[in-house]
Parts: C-alpha cells; structure tokens; sequence
C-alpha cells in the first residue's frame, strides 16, 4: 500500500466521524461568506505565491508549531502571497477545519481548502467553511470522480486546482478542461522529490491554462527553474513555515528579499 492509500484511508475515517447530515452542511453553504475569486488573485505579471499554513508533513514530520494559523496567514498576505492555502488533513499534516475558518476571517484574499478530497460531501464542507479553491489531485482519482467533483466544485462557485505528477495525469486532467494545473515535483506513492518533472510536465501545460508549480522549492533559484519551464504560480509551505521569517523567506521567492 502507498502513502497515498493509507492517507486516504485516514482521511475517510476522519470524514466518518465528522460528517455532519447533508440538509445541515446545505444550510451551512448556503450562509457561506461569498466566493473570492482564485483566477483573478493569481493573474497578475510575474509570478505569484499560494502560501501555506502547514504544520507537519508525511516526509519530513514537524515542521512548525504554528498556534495562531490566522496570523501567519495574514503575514503572508501582507508579503505579498496571493492566495492561503490551508491543510485540512489531521493525522499526516495536523490541520483542521478550524484552521480553515481562522484564517478565512484573517485575510482578504482568496482561501484553498488543501486536502484528500475523494468524497462528495467534501466539497459541500469546503464551501461551508470558507473556502474559495479545493484540490483535486489526479492520482487520487478516477476518471468519473475527477469529473464529477469538478463539476461539483463549479457549481459551488469555488475553483479547482487539479494536481498532477506524470504526463498520464495531465492528459486525464485535461479532459475536464481545467482552469488551473498544479505540476507536483513530489511523488505522492514514495514522497520522492524530483525537479525534473517541472522540466518534463510544465511545458506540456498547454498556455490557456494557469500551470502552478508545487513541492520542492525553497530557494529563489529554485522559483526561476520552475518558471522558466512555465510555472506562473509556485505552492509554497514548507520553506516558509520552517524558518524564523515567512515573510522574508516569501519575499525572497518573489525576488524582493
């Protein structure tokens, strides 16, 4: 079994244990703050920032304690990020829906719901919360499923970031005609970090849409490779939350450190 499966398998454990019923998480939709919108945030000149508030991870464990996910959200947006992307998932990432809700009311721009979505009412609970963009991620899904849950997402009014690692995927997330392609230097099945994916998938991005580049960057010189293969959008968590100034550390990427 990969990493990937027992994720998924914690995660539908979790979702269980907190669903609540559909005409309550209906209710909760429909007094959702409105939907900010992802595409327009992003569609700036240069390159643009989703940072993330993210305390652990499966291949590196802690990685910051991060007791108020608010303000370091709000320390992002002040940076210069244009967009948060929170981690939802408890057991591998320590998130929480909590987290979610804090930082929506903390910033004024847009809100990604990062997590396993493999099941509908995920996405109903995304929007309840707060979020303006989920994660759709290729590997974790069947062709039916990722259509599906696009088209749900759409309906919802939030965007959709659709997160591939091989040129298989890409060719499967290209035939829901995504607005938005997440290009994952990390290996989800072994937690493998390679940067010549960027090389190899960003260019195949085709340009009508915004190709994101995620896993693996820390360094300004890293945000350049990825950009020069076409990323106009780098995912950024770990190299922020790490170190002792986010800020800096996202402006650097930026290059305005």
């Amino acid at each position: 079994m990969s990493v990937l499966d027992e994720i998924i398998i914690g995660v539908r454990e979790d979702l269980d244990e907190r669903r609540l019923p559909l005409a309550q998480i209906h209710d909760l939709v429909r007094s959702a703050p409105p939907v900010r919108d992802a595409i327009a945030a992003l569609s700036s000149d240069g390159l643009s920032i989703i940072a993330e508030v993210k305390r652990s991870s499966p291949s590196k464990g802690a990685l910051a304690n991060i007791p108020d996910p608010a303000a370091l959200a709000h320390v992002y947006q002040e940076a210069g990020a244009s967009i948060v992307s929170v981690l939802t998932e408890k057991r591998r990432f320590g998130g929480s829906l909590d987290d979610l809700v804090a930082v929506r009311e903390s910033i004024s721009i847009p809100l990604l719901r990062k997590d396993f979505m493999v099941d509908e009412y995920q996405f109903y609970e995304a929007r309840a919360y707060g979020a303006d963009l989920v994660l759709l991620i290729v590997a974790a899904l069947s062709s039916q499923q990722l259509r599906d849950f696009h088209a749900l997402s759409t309906e919802l009014g939030m965007s959709v970031l659709v997160e591939i690692h091989t040129e298989d995927e890409l060719d499967r997330a290209l035939e829901i005609s995504p607005s938005l392609v997440g290009v994952n230097s990390r290996n989800l099945k072994t937690l493998d970090v390679n940067p010549q994916v960027f090389a190899d998938l960003l260019p195949k991005v085709p340009a009508s849409i915004f190709a994101v580049a995620e896993s693996g960057i820390s360094t300004r010189a890293e945000a350049l490779f990825a950009q020069g293969y076409g990323a106009k959008a780098l995912l950024v968590g770990e190299a922020l939350v790490r170190g002792s100034d986010p800020a800096l550390a996202l402006r650097t990427l930026l290059g305005q450190g």
